[in-house]
């Protein structure tokens, strides 16, 4: 892959979409370093914690599902302008509110990460945006670089925040009051992406996209009905539904990553914080620079990602990364000192991230690009709503002094995912092989 030559190639509403994955995982990467301490120093207990984390993924699939099945209907770029603005509203209540029920309803109906991913609209959009501007052969490369911008923001997220919450408490500021600086700067960062947005052209629109009526071959759905006269058959019949050849490919990725994802969900960002802040009792800068280098090799992944899609496929380049990934996560607990305990860390996250972009390459290779919105949206949805039952389960286990256990039953329950995916895709490397050559 080369980075200055898709940097500079891009058009211009791409390069806006990559500065404003850029912002947001800045954003998301500070609030996970402090989010489930700020809690915890509001007197908050781990397993109110935890149900604190579900209900915000709750409300992000509610949030989520209704911004992106209408998104193509109510304009791509008013709904990302929505959902920035939810963000500095939400920044705003965390960092002047310290009721339980106040901060719950913010997280709910507004855009809080509760582990550091992806939540609210943005990112089925952006990927939806950034197909119908890229043509099949180019998007693995796209989709790289919009991965690596994302997580250098959260790395660099990471370590400001690591940073600025120590010299905060230098200042003499209490641990709230430094916690609540970090949402201010939250809110600030959700302004400056709104802003962002309003310079996106009509292009990421639906209807600015000519490739949906004037497709070329190299941009046709891959897995489609080929007998005689199934296309008509196959159209949806509405605006607001979808076909059937789309619907039955759907489930199938559905399966599979909402399995992932419910592995996922055991041990989010933010619990790995929690563990590491209170089982080996480093100070907020240490922290953050763990998690910048996690994020920093997250991102620099998938630059080779995009490689292993190219030869692989999807399918095996997934497999190849995840399942060494699932091993790391499993063994990390295991370890007694912080640094072995950090390397096998930042090992997971070095292989985690490997497989985005064949995923995407993957779903975008399948779906037909009207639908491509929706699916991607349903897609993230489910993902959340699989990640909505895990914290629950890991806050009572903190209580109870067993958060080790959880990186066991996450490991696990992704590679039980990698395992399905090999048997549910069997065969479709070669298609879409086929297709980019």
């Amino acid at each position: 892959m080369n980075i200055l030559k898709t940097l500079f190639k891009a058009k211009k509403d791409i390069k806006l979409l990559w500065l404003s994955v850029f912002l947001r995982l800045m954003a998301y990467g500070a609030s996970n370093i402090v989010l489930t301490l700020y809690l915890k120093s509001l007197g908050i207990s781990e397993s109110l914690i935890g149900v604190f984390m579900t209900l915000t993924l709750v409300g992000d699939t509610g949030l989520s599902y209704l911004l992106t099945w209408y998104a193509d209907g109510l304009g791509r770029r008013y709904v990302m302008i929505a959902g920035s603005f939810l963000m500095i509203i939400s920044g705003l209540i965390f960092a002047n509110f310290d009721d339980f029920t106040v901060l719950l309803i913010a997280a709910i109906f507004g855009v809080v990460s509760p582990s550091g991913d992806e939540v609210g609209p943005f990112k089925s959009i952006e990927e939806s945006t950034m197909a119908h501007l890229t043509a099949h052969k180019d998007r693995p490369d796209v989709y790289a670089l919009h991965w690596l911008l994302g997580t250098c923001g959260s790395a660099m997220g990471s370590l400001i925040t690591g940073l600025l919450v120590t010299k905060f408490l230098d200042m003499g500021f209490t641990n709230v009051e430094a916690y609540r600086g970090i949402f201010y700067i939250y809110a600030m960062i959700g302004l400056f992406k709104l802003v962002l947005m309003l310079f996106l052209s009509d292009n990421c629109e639906l209807n600015g996209a000519s490739l949906i009526k004037h497709r070329s071959n190299e941009e046709a759905p891959l897995l489609t009905n080929e007998m005689d006269g199934d296309d008509e058959e196959n159209e949806p019949p509405v605006a607001s539904s979808l076909s059937k050849d789309t619907i039955s490919i759907l489930v199938r990725l559905l399966s599979v990553f909402m399995l992932d994802s419910f592995g996922s969900g055991f041990m989010t960002s933010a619990w790995v914080v929690y563990y590491y802040k209170t089982h080996f009792l480093i100070t907020s800068t240490t922290l953050g620079i763990l998690f910048f280098l996690t994020n920093i090799v997250n991102s620099i992944s998938a630059l080779p990602s995009s490689v292993l899609a190219k030869k692989l496929g999807p399918i095996k380049a997934t497999l190849a990364v995840q399942i060494p990934s699932a091993v790391f996560l499993v063994i990390t607990p295991f370890m007694k000192q912080f640094l072995g305990a950090a390397c096998f860390t930042i090992l997971f996250y070095s292989t985690s991230a490997m497989d985005v972009v064949p995923r995407q390459v993957l779903l975008t290779g399948l779906i037909r690009p009207e639908e491509l919105t929706r699916c991607m949206g349903i897609v993230n949805i489910g993902k959340t709503f699989a990640r909505c039952v895990g914290p629950i389960v890991t806050g009572k286990l903190a209580t109870h002094g067993y958060l080790w256990v959880s990186f066991i039953i996450s490991g696990a329950l992704i590679f039980s995912a990698d395992c399905l995916l090999a048997v549910l895709f069997y065969g479709t490397d070669r298609k879409i092989l086929e297709t980019h050559s």
